[in-house]
C-alpha cells in the first residue's frame, strides 16, 4: 500500500474517531434512567421515554464497538499489519479499505 493511501485512511479513521467520541459524550444524557414519577409523566409518555432510552443505549453500544474497531485499525497501522487479511494473509483491496478502513478480511474471506 502506498504511504499516501495509508495516511489518507489514517486521517479518515481519526476523523471518524473524533466524531464518534463527541457523539458519545453528547448522548450521555439520553441514556440516563427514565424517571418513574407517574404524577409528572403519563404511562404512554413514560413508555416512549423508555423506548427512546433503549434506542439511545443501543446507539451508544454500536458507537463503542466502532471505536474499538477504529482503535484496532490504528494499532495495525502502527505495527505495519494494516490492510492484511486476518484469515488468508493476503492484502485487502484498497477499495474495500476506503469503504470501511476497519475491515480485517479480504472480500473472498468475508464471503465465506
Amino acid at each position: 500500500m502506498k504511504p499516501e493511501d495509508l495516511e489518507r485512511l489514517r486521517h479518515q479513521l481519526l476523523t471518524l474517531q473524533e466524531e464518534l467520541t463527541a457523539l458519545d459524550a453528547a448522548s450521555k444524557a439520553s441514556t440516563k434512567p427514565v424517571e418513574l414519577d407517574q404524577a409528572r409523566m403519563g404511562r404512554l409518555s413514560r413508555m416512549d421515554a423508555m423506548q427512546d432510552q433503549q434506542m439511545a443505549q443501543e446507539a451508544a453500544r454500536r458507537n463503542q464497538q466502532m471505536l474499538v474497531r477504529i482503535e484496532g485499525a490504528l494499532r495495525r497501522m502502527d505495527t505495519g499489519r494494516f490492510g492484511d487479511c486476518f484469515v488468508c494473509g493476503e492484502a485487502i483491496d484498497l477499495r474495500r479499505l476506503e469503504f470501511d478502513p476497519t475491515s480485517t478480511r479480504c472480500i473472498d474471506c468475508a464471503e465465506k
